[in-house]
């Protein structure tokens, strides 16, 4: 069985699109014309190093394996004004939400989210020229004119581009899970989807992001796993900045709330609640006004009804109110997937007037 490849999702490259060809100094050469005119030809383009989103991707481990990619160079012009071959175009394909930033070697600049990104990959076979190829150089069949018969010069071709770039992944979803360590999101996911991360009854076991396609009916969403936040989160702690940022692009988040800790260790899980709330809303005050589906989980431990009302009665005085799930057992599945179906749609139809509102604006702003 094949090994899944480890999830990065940042990378460092320098990208080199390739030079243009030499211009040639040739003259015409044929039987009884012995002093021909010049018929250099121009060199050719150099390759563009291109940037390809693809959906099939959802790491950069390959991209931390090269430290360089070149694209190829444009061939010399030949004679017979015969124009030199285009080098060949570079293609680096990349995952869908990746966010790249470029910095030019020569100004000793460093890519960085200041200056903002040159471009966000967020559709799936989105193409970038991120390095463009150097232009070929004249031939001297080009030079010639009335006082110049034979010129004997050509042009060199232009140098390629060369740019260092600095990737960044944030995981396009539709659907985050998020919740405090072994609050049951890995074991929800390979529930509601063909999703295998990694499960087991401690904390951390998810040490990065796992993406599930799950189908309600005739419809796809895509949930994420976000590994356990902890208090100080939004600060860094615990990889919190790594794990955050996948966030952003949720459009809805399903907040587990762990019932079988509140049982064995006697957690406070309104306190737990309000934790994640606060790291979400200091590492991005946006977040908390995401979409949020609360849920109850591992309520399969809680065998006593007096019990389990006990629990739901102390989270409803805080103002909680969660769905009941069990991500072991399947109870309360199909529910959660037609409300997140439904909150999906909801956050869709929002972006869509959203975006008309734009569109309406700038069109009285002509």
């Amino acid at each position: 069985m094949k090994n899944p490849q480890p999830f990065v999702d940042e990378a460092a490259i320098t990208v080199t699109s390739g030079a243009g060809g030499n211009g040639t100094v040739g003259y015409r050469r044929e039987k009884f014309v012995s002093m021909g005119g010049p018929n250099g030809g121009d060199g050719g383009r150099g390759g563009n190093v291109v940037l390809v989103a693809d959906r099939n991707l959802n790491t950069l481990t390959d991209l931390q394996r090269r430290s360089e990619v070149r694209a190829q160079n444009g061939a010399n012009g030949g004679t017979s004004r015969k124009t030199g071959a285009s080098g060949a175009h570079t293609e680096i394909r990349l995952p869908v939400g990746t966010l790249v930033y470029a910095s030019d070697p020569s100004n000793e600049s460093i890519a960085d989210e200041e200056d903002g990104p040159v471009v966000d990959l967020t559709q799936d076979g989105q193409r970038f020229v991120v390095a463009r190829g150097g232009n070929g150089g004249f031939g001297n069949a080009r030079f010639r004119n009335a006082t110049r018969q034979t010129p004997d010069f050509a042009l060199s071709g232009k140098p390629g581009e060369i740019r260092q770039l600095r990737l960044s992944l944030k995981l396009l979803a539709d659907v985050g899970l998020v919740g405090f360590p072994n609050a049951g999101k890995s074991t929800l996911l390979r529930r509601i989807s063909e999703a295998r991360p990694k499960v087991a009854s401690y904390p951390f076991t998810t040490l990065s992001p796992s993406l599930g396609v799950v189908e309600v009916g005739d419809a796809r969403i895509v949930v994420a796993d976000i590994p356990g936040l902890i208090e100080g989160a939004s600060e860094g702690a615990g990889l919190g900045h790594q794990f955050l940022r996948h966030v952003e692009r949720t459009r809805v988040l399903v907040h587990l709330l762990d019932a079988g800790a509140w049982l064995t260790e006697g957690r406070n899980l309104v306190e737990d609640y309000r934790s994640i709330r606060r790291e979400l809303h200091r590492y991005r005050p946006e977040l908390s006004e995401r979409r949020e589906i609360l849920i109850l989980n591992k309520v399969d431990l809680i065998h006593d009804a007096s019990t389990r009302a006990e629990l739901e009665n102390v989270l409803g005085e805080n103002g909680l109110h969660p769905a009941l799930l069990s991500g072991a057992t399947g109870e309360g599945t199909e529910t959660l997937l037609r409300t997140m179906l439904q909150s999906v749609e909801e956050a869709v139809e929002l972006e869509k007037l959203a975006e008309t509102r734009v569109l309406d604006e700038s069109e009285r702003l002509d």
